[in-house]
Formats: C-alpha cells, sequence, structure tokens
C-alpha cells in the first residue's frame, strides 16, 4: 500500500492512522498530525484509498448513494486497509477520517471481529450500512470523537445524527461536536481533541 508517514519524537508510544476523503491522497491530511498530537507521541500513518475514480484522486470506495457504499467496492477498500492498520508494529492504534476516510475508520475500527482501536476520530462521515460489515456493539468502545459540520452539502448532518444515535443505543460515550460549516474540518474541533487524544493516549490498555 502507498502511504506517507510523520514519525514520532523518540520512541513512539503508538500508532496514530489518519484516512482521507474520496479524491483526495494521502498527503491530504498530513497536517492534522502535528495540530493533534503536537508533542510528537505517536508515529502517524497516512494511507492512499485503492481506487482512482472519476473525478480524480483515490477512493476507499464507489458511491451510488451517500451512505450506503457499493458493497463490492467497499469489502475491498475494507480489507486494505485493515491489513494496513494490523501491520503496523504497535500495540496502541488509534484510528480517525475524514468524510470516506470517517466511514472507513469506523468500519476498520469498530466492525465485528476487529481489534479495538485506542480511540477513533470521524469527521464529517457516518457509520456505514452496507453489505457483508456490522458494527459490533458486544465489546466495550474507545474513546470516539465525531465532529460535522451543521450545513455540510455533501454528506448531510443528519448521518451525523444517526451515527451517534447507532453509538449511544449500543453504550459507546461520544465526544460529539457540530459546527456552523461546510463539509470541512472545524479547526476549533481540533484543538478540543489535542487534550482529548492525549488522554486515550495515556490511558491504560490500548488497541
Amino acid at each position: 500500500m502507498i502511504f506517507t508517514e510523520r514519525p514520532a519524537d523518540g520512541e513512539a508510544e503508538g500508532a496514530f492512522v489518519l484516512v482521507h476523503g474520496r479524491g483526495a491522497n494521502e498527503y491530504d491530511l498530513l497536517g492534522l498530525f502535528d495540530a493533534l498530537d503536537p508533542e510528537r507521541r505517536l508515529h502517524g500513518y497516512c494511507p492512499r484509498g485503492p481506487f482512482s475514480l472519476p473525478p480524480g484522486g483515490a477512493h476507499w470506495y464507489v458511491v451510488h448513494q451517500v451512505g450506503y457504499p457499493d458493497a463490492e467496492t467497499f469489502a475491498e477498500g475494507y480489507s486494505v486497509l485493515a491489513e494496513f492498520v494490523d501491520s503496523l508494529p504497535y500495540e496502541r492504534i488509534l484510528l480517525g477520517g475524514f468524510s470516506q476516510g470517517a466511514v472507513m475508520s469506523y468500519a476498520v475500527g469498530l466492525g465485528t471481529d476487529r481489534p479495538r482501536p485506542a480511540a477513533l476520530i470521524a469527521l464529517s462521515g457516518f457509520i456505514p450500512v452496507v453489505d457483508g460489515w456490522t458494527l459490533d456493539g458486544t465489546r466495550p468502545f474507545p474513546p470516539i470523537a465525531v465532529g460535522h459540520g451543521t450545513y455540510d452539502p455533501i454528506i448531510s448532518v443528519e448521518f451525523a445524527h444517526r451515527s451517534l444515535e447507532s453509538l449511544q443505543d449500543v453504550g459507546a460515550e461520544v465526544l460529539y461536536r457540530e459546527s456552523p460549516m461546510g463539509h470541512s474540518i472545524d479547526p476549533g474541533f481540533v484543538d478540543e481533541l489535542r487534550p482529548w487524544l492525549l488522554d486515550a493516549v495515556r490511558a491504560p490498555g490500548g488497541a
């Protein structure tokens, strides 16, 4: 798999995987590592989606209808990302993503028979509804943070509401924030996530 990385400062306390959105690439979220983990406690990785599709860039699956990934390409993207995450030489792994990358973070982090991450950040995404994948609500959840733009024209904020309800229904504790913006990342929420992420890194246990 093609990926870029941001090494930790000294011995890493774990891995932090950030997954890009539809039509982007492995460099799209690279700057978020220093914003979320300025002390460089974690080894950051940004993998590239396996598909090259119109209108360009890399993709994790084909979109026919927002909220409901194409099952065949989703299964392939899921498999590729899960294999990459599982190959990292760290016991503690944090997952995060934006848009389609948030969908994949939910899938790889919270799916049936998947190792739980130490924390999960989902920005402007949703828990997928797709054949072959289910949310595993039978085990304890990691800390989860969800951010979404109230005026998002690409992925409606209603998808964030649906995801939040699904998580709360199975006992997950979620830090949820809506921002008065479109399909983008709120710098204010990033600032709020910085100490939240540090608490997750320092917490006992992990993936």
